[in-house]
Parts: C-alpha cells; structure tokens; sequence
C-alpha cells in the first residue's frame, strides 16, 4: 500500500543524489551491508560493571578507531561478518553500561541536568526511567528515502520550542506507555521482517532515552539501520555513544543563530553544539538534515545553516528544506511566528539553498 501513496519512495532507488548522499543506509537496508549496532555486537569490550565512569569512557573511546575498522572491512568483504562470533562483552553492551551510569547525574543533553534519574530524579526533559512510548507504526509521511519507516515516538523532550507541532508528546500532556526492552526488540524485529526500512527513533526527542534505546538494540536481531530522528541538542558524550549505533542521523538544524534558539525553544548555544554534532554525524555516520523554515528567520538562521552544511559537510548532504511550519502550541507568545510562511519566504528558500550550491535536496514542500 506504501508504494501507492508514495511513489516517490521506490523512485529514490533510482535517484543519483540521494543514493550517494545515504549509500551506506541504502546498502543496509536492502541487505548488502549490516547495521552499525550489529557490528559493535561483534567487537570485543573489556569492562566490568563496576569499573570508574573514566575507566569505561578510556575502553569505550579507545575502541572507536577498532570498530570504524572492522566496519571498513566487513563493508569491504574483506571480513565475514557472518563468521565472527557475537562478542561474550562487546562494545553495544559497553556502551548501555556507559549510558546507565550517565543516568546517575544526568548530562545527555546540554542542558546537563546532572539528576540522578536511577534514584528517580527528574531533569529538564522530565524523562524516568522507563521508556515511555506515545506510539509506534509504519510511517509513509517520512522522506522519501526512508519511507516505509517503523518510527516509534516517545514522551519527553529536552527543548521547549514555543511551536512544537508534538506538543501533547514532547510536554507531557500524555504520557504514553511503559514499554521494556524485549517488547521493544520484537516489535522492532517484526516490523524489519514486515518490510519497513529502518527503526525511527524520535518523540518528543530521543536523546532523553539513549540508555534505554541501546537496551532495545542490545536485544534486537534483525538487520536493520537506525535512525537516529533528533533535534540536536545533545552532549558530547551522547555523540560519542552514538558512534557505532546510529545509521542515519536525521537532526534538525533548528536555528543559525545562539540568540534565535535562546528566544524561541530556550536553548542556548544551540546552534554551537549543533554543529559539533553534525559535524560527528557526517565523521561516523550518514546524516539526513532537516531545516525547518520559520518566517522571518531566513536570514538569520536559514542562510547560515545552509551556508554551513555545503561548506562544512559538503555540498552532497542531503538536505530536507521543510516549508510545513504552522503555528502550534504556543507560537503566539513569539510575534513573528503567528502565520505561515509567504510565498515570498518559500521562493526565497529556494534562492538561498541554491546559492550555497546544495546538490541533494528533498523535493520543497
């Protein structure tokens, strides 16, 4: 039925720019390469429980250069990655252990908590312990490259954009269900064998949950790319966890400027640690960056985020230029973002992305 509403999903195959933009995802997917999460099951970690965070975060980063090796040569053929055993401690298990230890003072995000969620303390994304799915079902409203997308919303988010158009999810106005890791893994698993994609880890914000994700991921079987659906505004520390994870990284870049971010979704150095996350999402995986247009920011924040990408990332990213704004939630307390985009803003879009020589962009809409 996907194929019906979006024709478009089985033309990508054929689109030069896409495919070169997100090679290694489309390899994933259509079976001839693995997923970066099932590589790091293979690699060997030596850690115990116990050890210091410090101890675990030397391990941890001392394996990164090993497993972007062994992933060049099982890509390569060069190592069979159906020969090699599942490490009996590998480097997803370290990285869960990394993550659940973070949790004791909380700093996945920036805004760097420092809660202990393991005794039930509860930081800016007002996230526990227990993830909390809002829903989950085969997307076909993703891009194109993506679509059929098991995408899996949970509550929670680190940001409080005053025009979140997942409001009731990201502020908590439901709450969603308690899922476990097992239940996770096997719907995730049958929906791979169902045909969808990837798995499309967003909410709310996935950032919150990576403990938990890693988890999920730890029990899954199938090969399936992740995509790792976020706004940005993580840590360091969640980048480097993310390495060996995440397929695609499907990030906003929500804002070019500090002050616009601070004002809008009160989140300061936004655009800073965004781009150091990009920056890792295009050094270890494939990202897929998604530029919400706002009116009355493209000067200010559209040109520069689009400048940056073909500069900085390259002009092959593949870049999705979004024109879908609409005001929602409580967009009317920022006087600008009360209306939609002009006609003038959407043809002014098109102008700036070509001047900064983009060359594998989502079709505008």
């Amino acid at each position: 039925m996907w194929r019906l509403a979006r024709p478009d999903a089985v033309a990508v195959l054929g689109d030069e720019a896409c495919v070169r933009s997100l090679q290694r995802y489309f390899d994933v997917f259509q079976e001839r390469k693995k997923a970066k999460f099932l590589i790091s099951k293979k690699l060997e970690a030596s850690f115990h429980e116990d050890d210091s965070l410090n101890d675990l975060w030397k391990e941890h980063n001392g394996l990164i250069g090993e497993y972007c090796e062994l992933e060049a040569q099982i890509d390569s053929g060069e190592v069979d990655f159906a020969s090699l055993p599942d490490a009996e401690r590998s480097y997803l298990d370290l990285k869960a252990a990394i993550a659940k230890r973070i949790l004791e003072s909380c700093v996945l995000c920036e805004r760097r908590c420092e809660v202990n969620r393991l005794e039930g303390e509860i930081g800016y994304c007002r996230c526990g312990l227990d993830i909390r799915v809002s829903t989950m079902f085969t997307h076909v409203g993703e891009e194109a490259a993506l679509v059929p997308s098991f995408t899996i919303f949970t509550c929670g988010c680190n940001l409080t954009c005053v025009h979140c158009q997942n409001w009731s999810i990201s502020q908590w106005y439901e709450f969603g269900e308690a899922m476990s890791s097992e239940g996770l893994a096997k719907l995730i698993d049958k929906a791979r064998d169902a045909g969808n994609r990837n798995a499309n880890l967003v909410g709310g914000e996935p950032t919150p949950w990576l403990w938990q994700w890693l988890e999920v991921f730890r029990r899954v079987k199938r090969n399936v790319p992740i995509v790792w659906n976020s706004n940005s505004y993580y840590t360091e520390e969640t980048a480097k966890l993310l390495i060996g994870f995440a397929d695609v990284y499907l990030n906003d870049a929500k804002y070019g400027c500090n002050s616009c971010a601070k004002r809008v979704s009160n989140a300061p150095r936004y655009w800073d640690f965004c781009r150091r996350n990009l920056g890792m999402a295009r050094k270890y995986g494939e990202p897929l960056i998604r530029v919400l247009v706002l009116p009355c920011h493209l000067e200010c924040c559209t040109k520069p985020i689009l400048n940056w990408i073909a500069q900085t990332l390259g002009p092959m990213t593949r870049v999705n230029v979004m024109w879908q704004y609409r005001p929602e939630y409580e967009a009317h307390r920022v006087p600008e973002l009360r209306r939609r985009l002009t006609r003038e803003e959407r043809q002014r879009t098109i102008e700036l992305a070509r001047e900064a020589g983009l060359l594998s962009l989502e079709p505008f809409h």
